[in-house]
């Protein structure tokens, strides 16, 4: 009886060391392999995602940054590899008790990927229709509304077509929908795409804002190197098949990987380091100048 206590105690534990390592790491990619006909996109690829982090994903092109992704949300079937979400099984992930597991990510693609024959609440509101049909129209309405507000975007918005949208509001419009559901991961493809510099620091300081605000997770796809310095926590690396490297800028510059050292260290790289530079010391002086203004304020 005491042996069969152990084991019992034994098993409660590594099933609660299971879900809190679950709960640390929502994805987890070992082993990833994608082929296309003779190319192998990805080989022996290992990747883990912390809870609550913005994790910036690089690469040279055609390194397969996006393929990775769909992979992760099960769009794309690997050839080889297993790929874990909240700590089960992608395969056994899909649905989780009598809640489909999708409805735990959103997913801002290249673009937006919005349906040009609805209005902007009305893409909001697919996901909610094909989660939660039994909502009222009412609630729908007013849960996609906000949503299209949460996003940045004026309430006028909703009732516009994708056509009648710019191409940072149609980014906006696809994050609108994309946190739809309340997700716990955010998957987001190239945001900043083809955004003038202005639009592209609003959206970076949008992303990082709801992150804090709503906890979540993101995996963001980018090749802007001002995203990776401004919001980014980690960096993932993806060259010769696999991640690399996955770390902070400071980690990842002290590595001697050529292809590293030639993005980060090349004149983009130095500039949007500089411009980061600048970016704290405006900070940090603002900072002491609020506490300056604070402590007179008090002593008056």
């Amino acid at each position: 009886m005491s042996g069969g206590h152990d084991l019992g105690h034994v098993a409660g534990e590594l099933h609660d060391a299971a879900k809190r390592y679950a709960g640390e790491y929502p994805i987890r990619v070992r082993g990833l392999k994608n082929v296309f006909g003779d190319h192998a996109v990805h080989e022996g690829l290992d990747l883990d995602v912390r809870r609550g982090e913005i994790l910036g994903v690089v690469g040279g092109s055609g390194t397969g940054k996006s393929v990775l992704m769909r992979s992760i949300i099960g769009l794309q079937r690997p050839s080889a590899g297993e790929i874990e979400l909240f700590g089960h099984p992608l395969g056994d992930a899909l649905v989780d008790g009598d809640i489909d597991i999708r409805s735990r990510w959103g997913v801002l693609f290249q673009g937006g990927a919005l349906f040009s024959t609805l209005t902007v609440a009305e893409n909001v509101e697919v996901p909610l229709k094909e989660f939660y049909p039994e909502i009222s129209d009412e609630l729908r309405h007013e849960i996609a509304r906000y949503k299209v507000l949460l996003s940045g975007l004026p309430a006028e918005a909703t009732s516009k077509y994708p056509s009648e949208l710019s191409g940072g509001m149609k980014k906006r419009a696809g994050l609108a929908r994309a946190l739809a559901l309340d997700p716990e991961l955010l998957f987001l493809d190239e945001p900043t795409a083809g955004l003038d510099p202005i639009g592209a620091a609003a959206f970076d300081a949008l992303i990082d804002e709801l992150q804090e605000t709503l906890s979540l997770t993101v995996f963001l796809i980018t090749h802007d190197l001002d995203t990776l310095y401004e919001i980014c926590d980690r960096v993932a690396v993806i060259a010769d098949k696999k991640v690399i490297a996955v770390g902070t800028i400071p980690e990842l510059l002290a590595l001697d990987h050529p292809w590293i050292q030639e993005y980060f260290n090349g004149p983009r790289g130095r500039a949007a380091k500089d411009s980061r530079k600048r970016f704290d010391a405006v900070r940090a002086a603002r900072a002491a100048q609020d506490a300056v203004d604070k402590s007179a304020g008090g002593g008056a």
